[in-house]
C-alpha cells in the first residue's frame, strides 16, 4: 500500500515516524507537529504489519488519547479502535481491573478522588486523636502522595530518618502512622486513589514477574509516551519494567520537550527526559525545531527566554511565518487598571483583527488572579469561561448519585457509604454513625458489615436493614443491566430525584438539571459503540462507567461549541493555542513566584512556564504587569518580572523604559527599592550591626542561622554541589515555615 500520509511530513518528522525499532526520543518544540508525528508513527507501525493491540500509547489527558485515535483512524480505519491508547491512569486501571486479585484487590475496586481521600484522612486524624492544626489534611495528603510516587511504603517511610526528622520538626511525628492507616483502610474498602493506580500497578508487576509482567511485556511490542517531560519517578519505573529487560528490543518512543516541563509541583521529573539517553545508549534522537504555530517575533522571544536556563537539551526553534507584528508590552498602575486595559485590547482584537472570543485567552500564574479580568469582561458583556473552578463531577448532587452507584458496585466503599447512608435523610444520626464506626474499629471489620452487626436501637437497626436491602438490590441489578438502566433505577428508587424535585428554588432546579445531565452522559456511554481490545468483550457495565468517570479531568469536560474568552492558569493552558494570548501579572514575586526564588531550580521551572505561556500564541501576544496590586488585603508594589528583561527590545512594541541596570538581578533591585536616600540602609532594614554572612560551604545541617527576612531558623538539610547548594531551613513563626534557599545568594549568619 502506498504510504501517502508520509508526504504530509517534513524531513525530520518523516525520519521520526519511520524509525520504528529500538529506543527513540523525539524532542518536539512548541507548534512543531508533535501530535502528527506521534499519530503517524502509530499508523505507520500498523501499516507495517504490527497488530494494533500490541501497541501501547500513553498520554496525559483522555482528550489527547481520543484525538490520537481519531487521527490514526483516518489512516488505518477501524483497526485504530483496537489500539491501547489512553492516560497512564486509565490504561493502568484497565490492567488492574483484570489482574487486581494478584495483590488482594477486587476487580470492581473503587477509585477515590481527592475529596474522598481528604474525607478518609479527616476521619483517620480524628480517630487517632491528633491535632488537626498540626496535621492539615492537604499537607498530609501531599506527603502521602509524594511517598507513593517515590515508591516509599509506610514501612520504608517509618525507617527513613530524613522523612521522620522533618515530620518531627513540623510537629507531625505520627504522620507515618496516618499513612499506614490510610493505606490499610483504602485496601479494606476495596479502593484505590489516583496515586494507587500507578503505585499498585508497580507492585503488581514487581510481585508477579512471570504470570503478569511477562504477559504485558509480550502483549506490548511497542510503547509510545506523549509529554514524556511530565512523567514522574514512578511512571518511568513502570515504563522501564515493560521495555528494559534481557533480550528486549527496547521499542520505546518518547515524545516531549524539556523546555515545557512545568509540573514539578506534581512530582514530574525533568531528569527523566534529560537523562533518557543514559538509560538507553542506543537511542535515536530527532529534534522537531520548525514551529508551524507562531509568528517570528513570538518564536524568537521564546528562544531568547529559554536559552537562559542551565539544564536543557539544546535546540533552536524557527518559523517561516515572517509576520512583523511585535509583542505588546503593557504597564499599568494597578491590577484593576491592568484588567481594564486587557479588556479594552480584547475589544480591539475582536473589532480590528476580527478574532472571535474562542481564539482569545488570558493566562496568569495563579487562579486567584482571574477576579479583575472577570469583573472587566462582565462590564463589556464579553462571554468568558474560567477553567480551574469547580468541576462538574465535584458538585454535591453529582457526587451523591455517584456515591450510590459506587456503593452498589462495591459494598466496601466506605467513603461512598458514609456520604449517602443518611441521604436522603432516613433518620440515621451522627450518634448512630459513630457507633457503627466504633464497632467496626473494635471488631476490625468493614463498615458495611458493621451496619448489619452493630447493636443499635430497633428503629435505627430496621432503617439500616432497609438501606442494606436497597443497596444489595441495586447491586444485583447492576449485574444484568447496562450502566444507564441501573443508574436511572438508582436515581429514582434511592429518593435522590424526588428530593431534588421538592426544592423549587433556582438552585434546586439547577441541581436537578445537573443530575439529569449526568444521566444523559451515562446514556451516551451505554449507547456509544466503541470497541475495546479484541480479547475483551464490549463492556457497558456500571463498574466500567465508574472507572471512566473517575478519570475525567477538567479539560476533558471542555465544551468547544460556545464562543467565550478563555481564562486559565498557565499550567492548565499547556497543549492549547490561541490567535491572541494575554500573559498577565508579570511581576517579581508573582511570576516568578516568591516560593520559586527559594527553591533549587525554581527559577528555571518558572522560566519554562513563561516559555509555555508565550508559545500558546499564534498571531498576537500581549504581556502585562501592574505597578501595584492588592494581595492579602494590602497594596503591594512589585517590580516587573525578570523574564521581560530577557526578551530583546527589538521584539517589543512598548513605551515602557528598559532598565539601565539590566545586568543587575531584578531580585536584588526589588529589595532595595526606596532605600537609596537613607544614609544607613542597614539600620533602616533592621540588620544587626554585628551581622556577618557565612560562606555557602560553612552552612551545615543542624545549625541555627539568622536570615535577614525570615529571622532565626534551623538548617534541616543541605543538598547539591558547589554553586548549586541549597539549604532546607525551618523558620519558626512565619507562614510556610519550611524554606529552600540557594546558599549562593542567601545571606545567613551562623548562630551556633
Amino acid at each position: 500500500m502506498a504510504l501517502e500520509y508520509l508526504n504530509d511530513l517534513n524531513d525530520v518528522q518523516r525520519q521520526a515516524v519511520t524509525s520504528t525499532d529500538g529506543p527513540v526520543m523525539v524532542i518536539a518544540g512548541p507548534g512543531s507537529g508533535k501530535t502528527r508525528v506521534l499519530t503517524y508513527r502509530i499508523a505507520h507501525l500498523i501499516e507495517s504489519g504490527v497488530y494494533p493491540e500490541q501497541i501501547l500509547a500513553l498520554t496525559f489527558t483522555n482528550k489527547a488519547a481520543r484525538e490520537m485515535k481519531e487521527r490514526i483512524a483516518k489512516v488505518v480505519g477501524d483497526r485504530a479502535r483496537r489500539l491501547w491508547a489512553g492516560t497512564f491512569h486509565s490504561i493502568f486501571a484497565r490492567i488492574l481491573r483484570v489482574e487486581a486479585g494478584h495483590i488482594g484487590y477486587p476487580s470492581n475496586f473503587s477509585i477515590y478522588d481527592s475529596a474522598d481521600s481528604r474525607s478518609l484522612l479527616t476521619r483517620i486524624i480524628k480517630e487517632m486523636n491528633l491535632d488537626k492544626n498540626n496535621y492539615p489534611v492537604g499537607s498530609v495528603l501531599a506527603r502521602i502522595s509524594s511517598a507513593k510516587s517515590n515508591l516509599i511504603t509506610p514501612k520504608l517511610y517509618a525507617q527513613d530518618n530524613d522523612l521522620m526528622g522533618v515530620d518531627r520538626f513540623n510537629n507531625r511525628p505520627m504522620l507515618y502512622a496516618v499513612y499506614n492507616k490510610y493505606v490499610s483502610q483504602c485496601k479494606q474498602a476495596g479502593a484505590m486513589d489516583f496515586d494507587d493506580l500507578l503505585y499498585r500497578l508497580f507492585e503488581l508487576l514487581q510481585k508477579n514477574p512471570e504470570n503478569v509482567l511477562d504477559k504485558y511485556r509480550r502483549r506490548f511490542s511497542y510503547v509510545l509516551v506523549d509529554e514524556f517531560q511530565d512523567t514522574n519517578f514512578l511512571q518511568y519505573s513502570i515504563l522501564k519494567k515493560l521495555v528494559k529487560y534481557a533480550k528486549s528490543p527496547e521499542n520505546i518512543c518518547v515524545v516531549g520537550d524539556d523546555a515545557q516541563s512545568i509540573y514539578a509541583f506534581r512530582g514530574a521529573t525533568i531528569d527523566n527526559i534529560l537523562n533518557f539517553q543514559h538509560e538507553f545508549p542506543n537511542l535515536s534522537v530527532f529534534k522537531l525545531e520548525q514551529n508551524y504555530r507562531s509568528t517570528h517575533c513570538i518564536v524568537e522571544a521564546a528562544n531568547q527566554v529559554i536559552v537562559q536556563n542551565k539544564k536543557q537539551i539544546q535546540k533552536k526553534i524557527w518559523t517561516d511565518k515572517l509576520d512583523s507584528t511585535k509583542i505588546k508590552l503593557v504597564k499599568t498602575v494597578s491590577d484593576t487598571e491592568e484588567g481594564r486595559r486587557v479588556a479594552d485590547m480584547i475589544v480591539e482584537h475582536k473589532n480590528r483583527h476580527h478574532i472571535p472570543n474562542k481564539e482569545i485567552a488570558i493566562l496568569y500564574r495563579t487562579n486567584a488572579q482571574s477576579r479583575v479580568f472577570e469583573e472587566q469582561l462582565r462590564r463589556y458583556n464579553i462571554s468568558y469561561k474560567v477553567f480551574g473552578g469547580l468541576s462538574f463531577y465535584q458538585r454535591k448532587e453529582i457526587k451523591d448519585l455517584i456515591a450510590y452507584l459506587r456503593l452498589s458496585v462495591n459494598n466496601y466503599d466506605e467513603e461512598a457509604l458514609m456520604r449517602i447512608v443518611n441521604y436522603p435523610k432516613r433518620g440515621i444520626g451522627n450518634s448512630t454513625l459513630d457507633a457503627i464506626s466504633q464497632y467496626a474499629a473494635e471488631k476490625d471489620i468493614t463498615l458495611w458489615r458493621s451496619l448489619m452487626e452493630c447493636p443499635l436501637p430497633n428503629k435505627a437497626k430496621s432503617t439500616l436493614k432497609d438501606f442494606v436491602k436497597m443497596i444489595e438490590h441495586f447491586g444485583k441489578k447492576a449485574e444484568s443491566l447496562n450502566a444507564f438502566e441501573v443508574a436511572t433505577l438508582i436515581a429514582s428508587q434511592s429518593g435522590l430525584i424526588d428530593n431534588l424535585r421538592s426544592d423549587n428554588s433556582l438552585e434546586g432546579m439547577a441541581r436537578l438539571e445537573n443530575l439529569t445531565a449526568l444521566l444523559d452522559g451515562i446514556k451516551e456511554f451505554s449507547e456509544n459503540d466503541e470497541a475495546t481490545d479484541d480479547n475483551l468483550p464490549e463492556d457497558k457495565s456500571l463498574a466500567t462507567y465508574l472507572q471512566n468517570i473517575a478519570l475525567v479531568t477538567d479539560l476533558d469536560e471542555e465544551n468547544t461549541e460556545r464562543d467565550y474568552v478563555t481564562l486559565m492558569s498557565i499550567h492548565s493552558a499547556k497543549g492549547l493555542e490561541f490567535d491572541s494570548v494575554f500573559v498577565a501579572g508579570l511581576e517579581e514575586n508573582i511570576f516568578p513566584s516568591m516560593q520559586a526564588m527559594e527553591e533549587r531550580d525554581g527559577i528555571d521551572e518558572e522560566r519554562r512556564l513563561f516559555y509555555v505561556a508565550i508559545t500558546r500564541a499564534r498571531k498576537l501576544l500581549t504581556l502585562s504587569f501592574a505597578g501595584s496590586r492588592y494581595r492579602y488585603g494590602k497594596i503591594v508594589y512589585n517590580d516587573p518580572s525578570r523574564f521581560i528583561e530577557e526578551i530583546p527590545v527589538d521584539l517589543l512594541d512598548s513605551m515602557v523604559p528598559r532598565r539601565a541596570e539590566a545586568s543587575q538581578p531584578v531580585r536584588l533591585r526589588a529589595s532595595v527599592r526606596g532605600n537609596f536616600s537613607q544614609p544607613n540602609p542597614q539600620k533602616k532594614m533592621g540588620i544587626p550591626a554585628d551581622f556577618e554572612a557565612a560562606l555557602p560551604h560553612q552552612i551545615q545541617a543542624g545549625m541555627k542561622v539568622l536570615h535577614l527576612k525570615f529571622g532565626e531558623g534551623k538548617v534541616l538539610s543541605v543538598d547539591g554541589y558547589n554553586d548549586a547548594k541549597v539549604a532546607t531551613i525551618f523558620f519558626q513563626g512565619i507562614s510556610n515555615p519550611q524554606r529552600r534557599i540557594m546558599l549562593k545568594f542567601a545571606k545567613l549568619q551562623i548562630l551556633n
